[in-house]
């Protein structure tokens, strides 16, 4: 380029070099965005990390979220792209084209959600739920399990296996609550009929039944007592 511009050229009679400083002092410095027109249509992404094109809805990464994108319409395919990155213009989505009132959404796109009642590790708040969840991984479960069943009066019961733990040793007393929690048995007097009954006849297999019901036995027989 050094050799040809400063040749005169055949027009002007001038080495393009002189033209080139010439129209240097007419030029403007490019803008610090992109120019986006190729990008398609301008959209603002909601807070549920969405954007509407014709009326459709489609999801986008949720970082994103205020951030502005671009949508264009590629064959059968939406194409979302994010020009304000640090690396510069980029694709961040992909849809097939939809219609109203059915919107495109991608798991992906969001991030995980919480554990559910079952996948939540217990944490001890006092030392009554420490000493119960000691007795081991039984006690663990029959936690999760007792809390996602509703059950009523759970601090009472850790309470009283914490007791039995002491008598019976902690390997009992967890054997026994981890056949509970499988049974989803989580009554008054429950844990200790299975305890017992491990003690003396070994394995025990167990339906679930509502928290009403009990292993204890029944005082029907008593009613009318004295009457």
């Amino acid at each position: 380029m050094a050799h040809v511009n400063t040749r005169p050229h055949r027009s002007t009679h001038e080495p393009p070099v002189i033209r080139l400083a010439e129209e240097h002092e007419h030029l403007h410095r490019l803008p610090h965005r992109p120019h986006t027109v190729c990008f398609g249509q301008t959209r603002k992404v909601s807070w549920q990390s969405t954007i509407s094109v014709g009326g459709a809805v489609y999801s986008v990464p949720h970082g994103l979220i205020d951030e502005r994108v671009w949508a264009r319409a590629e064959g059968e395919e939406l194409v979302v792209v994010h020009a304000e990155g640090p690396d510069g213009p980029g694709e961040v989505a992909r849809h097939r084209l939809t219609t109203p009132g059915r919107p495109s959404i991608r798991d992906e796109h969001y991030p995980p959600r919480p554990a559910g009642a079952l996948e939540r590790k217990p944490r001890a708040r006092s030392r009554e739920e420490q000493a119960f969840l000691q007795i081991g991984p039984g006690a663990e479960a029959w936690l999760i399990k007792a809390a996602a069943a509703g059950t009523q009066r759970v601090r009472r019961k850790m309470c009283e296996a914490v007791d039995l733990s002491k008598l019976h040793g902690l390997g009992e007393v967890e054997r026994a609550l981890k056949v509970c929690a499988d049974a989803g048995r989580f009554a008054d007097g429950d844990l200790a009929a299975i305890l017992a009954h491990q003690q003396t006849a070994g394995e025990l297999i167990l339906f679930p039944t509502p928290e009403a019901a009990s292993l204890q036995r029944s005082t029907g027989s008593w009613e009318g007592f004295g009457r």
